[in-house]
């Protein structure tokens, strides 16, 4: 298998029809959390108090439940098309059925929540705590951690690229770029191994070329060519500045 997944950012635009927020369904459920079935479009639901809440088969679509609290809420078959939840505390919800696609799940607490038959196409689900390694898709977080490396943020690029192996242990570039955001953090012994790793991944799945490219690295990283001190230089040296570029740029930069 041979991947070249550079990062094309899909945007994605939920078009809902303009209408006015539902306040008498959205009154009902702050005051009663007994909600089935309602008009719960575009709702302002901003930190709602919605624990064990019934939600199940609502219209959630374009509502803002930033930093809502969900737990053990019923949401069962409900639309949260475009929805957003960053931030939201779902820990034991039952999303079962439910339509996330395009929602914002940024931050979210996940943590047992039932996922089963949900939808989440290109749902965002960067950094949410929690999720089973059958949530999500490998190349969305290969793509994230993309985004995260070429600004800097190594930390985030490397739960991503968790996220990503976790979700497919033989994603090759998943592996090569895991151990440049390490090297850029100066963990150099987990880069050589993630690196390896790699390389033993683009053998097995045909790419010589990229598997000879990441063999050289390993080999000026174990023998590195020291920087002059007084130049302030990071201790990698030229060489391996050289060799990495072309690797760097086709897998961390946009």
């Amino acid at each position: 298998m041979k991947l070249r997944l550079l990062p094309v950012v899909l945007l994605v635009s939920v078009c809902l029809p303009a209408q006015a927020e539902n306040l008498e369904h959205t009154q009902k459920l702050l005051s009663t959390k007994q909600c089935q079935n309602c008009d719960l479009t575009r709702a302002g639901l901003v930190f709602a108090q919605l624990s064990g809440s019934n939600l199940s088969q609502a219209n959630l679509a374009g509502a803002n439940l930033s930093q809502a609290n969900l737990v053990g809420a019923n949401l069962t078959g409900a639309n949260l098309t475009g929805a957003t939840l960053n931030g939201a505390n779902l820990s034991g919800a039952k999303l079962t059925g439910a339509n996330l696609s395009s929602a914002d799940l940024r931050n979210a607490y996940l943590a047992d929540t039932d996922l089963s038959g949900t939808r989440l196409d290109y749902a965002l689900l960067q950094g949410a705590i929690g999720l089973s390694a059958t949530t999500g898709n490998a190349t969305d977080f290969y793509r994230w951690g993309v985004e995260a490396g070429s600004k800097k943020q190594y930390e985030r690029a490397i739960e991503n690229f968790n996220q990503t192996l976790a979700r497919q242990p033989d994603f090759a570039p998943a592996q090569l770029a895991r151990g440049m955001a390490r090297l850029e953090l100066g963990d150099q012994s987990g880069a050589i191994q993630d690196l390896e790793y790699a390389s033993t991944l683009f053998t097995r799945q045909g790419d010589t070329a990229q598997a000879q490219s990441t063999q050289a690295v390993i080999t000026v990283l174990k023998t590195p060519e020291k920087a002059p001190k007084d130049r302030g230089g990071n201790g990698l040296g030229p060489a391996i500045l050289s060799t990495l570029g072309s690797l760097v740029k086709m897998f961390l930069l946009p």
